[in-house]
């Protein structure tokens, strides 16, 4: 067993609002995926591919990291990818080494970054970065929208309960704007494309009321969902396979 430790290059610490060091760039081996990986959200993988193998490999070896981008153009499976321009920097928490050379690691997301050039010289992807901080978390604006968002959130997760007839645990929620628009973005049951939407905007206000439209479009489905299911229930399905009322 492995434990990732921590690169001098840049550091975790996603909450810088006001954009320190914003103009730092630095280069990073990219692993490019069919998910959205969000600050402070943690993503477990499997590494099979050789060329991933390396790329973790090297990492572990200089206690680096790396970026997960979500896939543009192109697969998981192999061949040319094309990554969208913005991800976010991966630590490296955990990592067990498999008898047949696999991986398994467990990552965490650290802070966002905006692609300048890609290198395809190597195995993998590699890019030159610029950092690309969430800012304006603590304005009067932001505090007002994580207002409006926390009541939406709960009725959100209160109807995913009912739905999937499971009891989902929601602790207290953040009283950070900046981590309630995270813990949002990382809940929210939507496609990788709506995701991406969200990891690409720039201040927390304008996150956070995306956000109260996407959860109030996710709720009114929820909604639909159950109302319809309900009405299904109360039919019978009759001998010629047609659905009649009881």
């Amino acid at each position: 067993m492995i434990t990732g430790q921590e690169h001098s290059g840049w550091r975790s610490d996603w909450t810088n609002d006001q954009g320190v060091h914003s103009n730092m760039t630095m280069d990073i081996p990219l692993f490019p995926l069919d998910t959205v990986l969000f600050p402070g959200m943690v993503l477990p993988l499997h590494i099979f591919e050789p060329r991933y193998r390396e790329m973790i490999n090297h990492c572990l070896d200089d206690h680096s990291r790396f970026g997960v981008v979500l896939i543009d153009e192109g697969s998981e499976a192999g061949g040319s990818i094309n990554p969208h321009k913005v991800g976010t920097v991966a630590r490296i928490a955990r990592a067990t080494h498999l008898d047949d050379g696999r991986m398994d690691i467990t990552v965490v997301g650290t802070q966002r970054f905006r692609i300048l050039e890609i290198d395809q010289s190597r195995s993998y992807l590699t890019a030159k970065t610029r950092q690309y901080p969430l800012t304006n978390s603590s304005t009067r604006l932001a505090t007002e929208m994580a207002r409006k968002v926390r009541p939406q959130v709960l009725e959100y997760v209160e109807l995913l309960s009912d739905a999937s007839e499971t009891k989902l645990r929601l602790d207290r929620l953040p009283e950070d704007p900046k981590a309630l628009a995270i813990l949002v973005a990382i809940a929210l049951q939507i496609s990788n494309d709506e995701k991406q939407r969200l990891l690409e905007i720039a201040g927390v206000p304008q996150i956070l009321d995306r956000e109260r439209y996407l959860l109030s479009l996710e709720t009114m489905l929820l909604r639909h969902m159950m109302s319809t299911q309900s009405e299904v229930e109360e039919m019978s399905i009759g001998s010629t396979g047609y659905i009649f009322p009881n």
